[in-house]
């Protein structure tokens, strides 16, 4: 396992031998084409990160409820599959961005160690142990709602998508807890009856995006129609969103592309564009820009989020411009969003590192749509 100096030697090396992410000029009438790609060298780069927490249990901060004295519990045993990067929510995303960079790089750089770390916490008795927490009493049901929910439905579908030997195996052990999550997206939202617009692990927009994915992709109409209809309620009649008044100190989700991010997925093209034109008009004609957040201290937990803010806002506007011309401008935006705090990833904190590969990945991935 390396450590943190190893680790950003490593990078140096990486930056000197690499193109830069650069945001490249057009000239007049061109549309704006990102230069950022996801190529092999950053593939490796980015699996150290995530290799260097999902087997890794402390520090961890646990998001268990004491019931009574009696359910006092250590994290490793009660979470065997997602007991690393700090927290169940950062382990599970772990895992997905080393599925993603092996499904997308089958010469991915140490990739039998990949899958024996993978192979050693995605059992299928360890999945029955972590269907099991979410049993035990009414304080544990709602266990990482709905974010660390989300990233389960996006870890199964990347496995689902995957044509290799150990991606059916890792979605077989799975698949008791992805239908857990599915049936208490269900029982969940008819209850929500108004959304959570925070930049943090509760929003509900983000909440729902790779639900909707996930459910679309396996053809679940009942949870695809609930989650159509709930955004519809939620945010049909949302107009002029204050994006001005983003960032706040603590995000690293932002409220007004979340939910726009959500709505592209909901909506029909032409809906969209009329939704979005009223919701974020300044946005949407190109009169207005998106300036990066800026982050003073990375060894703080929760300052650190801004750089997450960077990458979400990137994987927004890639997916937003993906396929829609006249939001060609927003690409640019998202390019210097995902420049800014791309290179600060590796700082030798664990503060940082135990979950943003997994941001500019997800970030990278919308700008290969």
């Amino acid at each position: 396992m390396m450590n943190k100096y190893t680790l950003l030697i490593t990078f140096a090396i990486f930056l000197l031998g690499c193109s830069e992410l650069k945001v490249h000029p057009t000239g007049p009438g061109e549309l704006y084409s990102s230069q950022i790609k996801l190529d092999k060298a950053r593939a490796d780069y980015l699996a150290q990160l995530p290799m260097k927490c999902i087997g890794n249990p402390y520090p961890y901060k646990s998001g268990h409820v004491t019931f009574d004295k009696k359910d006092q519990l250590n994290h490793v045993e009660a979470h065997p599959a997602f007991y690393g990067c700090f927290d169940w929510h950062s382990a599970a995303h772990g895992h997905w961005s080393l599925i993603y960079l092996l499904k997308s790089f089958p010469e991915l750089e140490n990739k039998e160690k990949i899958i024996a770390a993978i192979d050693k916490n995605l059992t299928k008795e360890n999945i029955q142990q972590e269907v099991a927490y979410f049993s035990r009493h009414k304080l544990t049901k709602n266990f990482e709602r709905p974010y660390g929910w989300a990233w389960i439905l996006k870890l199964t579908l990347e496995l689902q998508t995957w044509n290799h030997p150990k991606a059916e195996e890792w979605h077989h052990n799975l698949k008791p807890l992805t239908d857990l999550l599915v049936e208490k997206y269900k029982g969940y939202l008819p209850k929500l009856l108004y959304p959570i617009r925070v930049g943090e692990h509760t929003n509900t927009g983000f909440g729902l995006s790779f639900a909707y994915d996930y459910a679309k992709h396996n053809n679940i109409s009942s949870l695809l129609e609930l989650i159509e209809n709930r955004c519809k309620h939620y945010y049909q009649k949302d107009t002029a969103c204050p994006i001005h008044y983003e960032p706040s100190g603590y995000d690293f989700l932002s409220p007004c592309l979340e939910e726009a991010d959500i709505m592209r997925r909901v909506l029909s093209k032409e809906e969209f564009k009329t939704w979005f034109e009223k919701f974020l008009p300044d946005l949407a004609n190109g009169t207005t820009d998106l300036i990066p957040a800026d982050v003073k201290d990375r060894t703080d937990g929760k300052l650190v989020h801004l750089d997450g803010l960077n990458f979400s806002r990137a994987w927004c506007l890639y997916s937003i411009a993906a396929g829609n011309p006249e939001y060609n401008h927003l690409i640019k935006i998202a390019d210097n969003h995902l420049n800014y705090s791309y290179d600060k990833i590796v700082d030798g904190d664990y503060a940082g590192e135990h979950w943003l590969a997994s941001f500019a990945l997800y970030a990278l991935q919308c700008n290969s749509l």
